[in-house]
């Protein structure tokens, strides 16, 4: 296993390695080699170059994993370990984190291209979700039950629903590996991580800081290598309890059948088409910014991302308008230097996939305000770079507005009265987030009501926090991350009836 870089370049920001780094897999607290011992390149989507080489793994590694995994839950110090306990743990593994924020954040910018600026302050943002679900873990008690018959106690109990298979994607992958991990830790649950193979780097780094804050062996496994290779074992596995995934609709869909094949409970973060709606009375420049905020902050590839702008008529042209400039001034370039505000694009695959989609718009009739092509400006010709686009004129039926793009792609359509914005927000397969600009406090408690998603944003966007659930209705997943709700999806519910007389029943009749 590689130790990180800490050397700085010309400029005074993180130096690029100059020789490919070599990882290595987590596997009942041993590094080791994939079996095969395969490896695969990860590519640099700033540079265009390999930066890292990766464990390829396959089946028999997916076993190996679990397997460690089941020993730590069922017969390892972890199963024995009180909560108290493991909250210790969890506030120390916070502490490292943020102490090592920085450097992480390197390897992630490095591998999935996410300015470094956002990478920092998410992975530093990491010990508060640590200590909120450490806080939490001596929490889990269950209730006593008033029985309709004098002679039973009844009580319940919260247990840990055991081995977890999480598959995770590469846009911010310690982040929404830890909206995992940490309810599952505070529930005395052991882990098996896919990372994506897109940027499985930085989750590997996370995994030494688990061994440096004391936890067993076995507790945390990471495993690499491609989605059918990998992550369908993981998911289709008989010694996994529970199957989290956060990904595109149609692969968590795929996830859920192979977790069928063995009754695995399954929580699923998906896609999103989420709708930004800005009133004729919003605050126009504070709704720019929001905009800006939720479609290119992270280059667009962020689930929540409110790629449709619902706007009243009469503020239409003014608030494009105000969009385009903002969005003409973004600075584009090398994800590392602290000045840049969009990198790009993940990699080459995905870049055909929001390049395919912006051909589509225009095919479709959507008039192109600004953005649509690949900036070919010093510093970025290299790079798998998209210009911030913006459409406009876009009717609700076009592929733009009903498909998500994952990339720096909004589509503007007009409204005219509260309850056509409604029906066109909720006019869509999925169902995650909504952003609603206006200062009419009982119009947007109206709008919030009525839109179905599992998250609504009333005069900002994109801001998430341990304690807030987070999850979508529709084709957007179901389950819940963040917040105690996520502590229920990685625990078990126990009934326990106690008989209180000692008499004697008739054995043919129900209780």
């Amino acid at each position: 296993m590689s130790t990180l870089d800490e050397r700085t370049d010309a400029a005074g920001g993180p130096a690029r390695a100059t020789e490919l780094r070599r990882y290595e897999m987590l596997i009942g607290g041993e590094w080791v080699k994939a079996r095969s011992g395969k490896t695969f390149e990860s590519i640099d989507p700033y540079t265009g170059r390999p930066w890292a080489l990766i464990p390829e793994a396959g089946s028999e590694d997916v076993d190996a994993a679990v397997r460690s995994a089941r020993r730590a839950f069922d017969d390892g110090p972890w199963g024995r370990t009180t909560a108290v306990h493991r909250g210790r743990l969890m506030r120390r593994l916070g502490e490292l984190i943020a102490e090592r924020a920085s450097e992480i954040a390197v390897v992630e910018s490095t591998d999935n291209g996410k300015v470094l600026r956002e990478t920092e302050q998410q992975l530093a943002g990491l010990a508060d979700y640590y200590g909120y679900f450490a806080g939490a873990a001596d929490k889990l008690q269950g209730n006593t039950i008033p029985s309709d018959r004098t002679n039973f106690l009844i009580y319940t109990t919260r247990e840990p629903v055991g081995v977890v298979g999480a598959i995770t994607p590469w846009n911010s992958p310690v982040l929404l590996l830890s909206w995992k991990l940490a309810p599952a830790l505070a529930a005395g649950c052991t882990f098996v991580v896919k990372p994506a193979e897109q940027a499985p780097a930085s989750t590997l780094e996370f995994a030494r800081l688990m061994e440096e804050a004391g936890f067993p062996p076995g507790v945390l496994n990471v495993v690499t290598g491609l989605g059918p290779e990998v992550g369908g074992p993981l998911a289709a596995h008989p010694g996994v309890d529970k199957v989290a995934f956060t990904g595109s609709t149609a692969t968590g869909a795929s996830v859920m059948g192979a977790a069928a094949t063995h009754v695995a409970r399954v929580s699923l973060e998906l896609g999103g088409k989420s709708p930004n709606i800005v009133f004729a009375d919003a605050d126009l420049e504070a709704a720019a910014n929001g905009i800006v905020a939720g479609v290119f902050a992270a280059t667009g590839q962020t689930c929540m991302a409110g790629s449709r702008l619902l706007v009243a008529e009469p503020v239409y042209d003014e608030l494009l308008e105000r969009v385009a400039r903002r969005a003409r001034a973004v600075r584009m370039g090398d994800p590392l230097r602290a000045e840049t505000e969009m990198g790009p694009v993940a990699f080459e695959g995905h870049l055909e996939r929001v390049l395919g989609s912006i051909a589509a718009a225009q095919d479709e009739g959507a008039r192109l305000v600004t953005g649509g092509i690949r900036p070919s400006a010093p510093g970025l010709a290299q790079g798998l770079f998209v210009a911030p686009t913006l459409f406009a004129d876009v009717d609700n039926s076009m592929r733009i507005a009903r498909e998500e793009v994952f990339g720096p792609v909004a589509a503007a359509i007009r409204f005219r009265e509260e309850e056509e914005a409604v029906r066109l927000a909720n006019d869509t397969a999925f169902g995650l987030a909504a952003g609603i600009w206006t200062k009419d406090v009982q119009r947007a408690h109206r709008v919030a009501r009525a839109i179905r998603a599992g998250t609504i944003w009333i005069n900002a966007y994109r801001a998430v926090g341990p304690m807030a659930p987070f999850g979508g209705f529709k084709a957007s997943g179901y389950g819940r991350e963040n917040g105690l709700e996520a502590l229920h999806e990685y625990t078990e519910v126990k009934t326990v009836w106690v008989e209180l007389s000692g008499a004697s029943r008739d054995p043919f009749k129900l209780g």
